[in-house]
Order: structure tokens, then C-alpha cells, then sequence
């Protein structure tokens, strides 16, 4: 048969001070063997993205990403492997 949980005022404090201040996440209470052995907290923030600005992205014009990919052409023109 299933023992009964230990739940006594000292832990009811534990796990009130983990809720505490808690908007969005879980609580995970880990049980052996009819006592409480570990509290675990995770925390969720969510944001509202209409709150804030976001900083635009600079795109790559396409003659720089050209540029950049020329040498690798040649170098696979070249097909060498250097033995040293």
C-alpha cells in the first residue's frame, strides 16, 4: 500500500516560497518513498511582442555575398591538396 506524503508546515513553506512571484512555470515536488526529497522551480517569461520595438536586421546586399564566394570558386577550381 501507497505511504502517506509528509507534508508538514516546514515544507508547505518550501513550496509556498517557490510559487511566490511566479507568473508563468511548474513546481516539481519529487517524492521517495513517502517523502518529499527534492523542489524543483522553472520559470517561464513571456513577452508581448506589440510591447516593445525590435531592432531591424541589416540584410546582406547580394554583390557582398558574391564577393565573399569567389574564392571558395577558386579554390575549388584548383582541386590541390597540399602535402607538407
Amino acid at each position: 500500500m501507497a505511504k502517506q506524503v509528509e507534508l508538514n508546515e516546514w515544507w508547505q513553506e518550501r513550496i509556498s516560497d517557490q510559487l511566490e512571484g511566479m507568473e508563468y512555470g511548474s513546481v516539481l515536488i519529487t517524492v521517495h518513498d513517502g517523502r518529499i526529497v527534492q523542489i524543483d522551480r522553472t520559470e517561464r517569461k513571456r513577452f508581448d511582442p506589440s510591447a516593445g520595438v525590435t531592432p531591424a536586421v541589416a540584410k546582406p546586399d547580394a554583390t557582398s555575398e558574391k564577393k565573399a564566394a569567389q574564392p571558395l570558386k577558386a579554390a575549388s577550381r584548383n582541386n590541390k591538396v597540399a602535402n607538407g
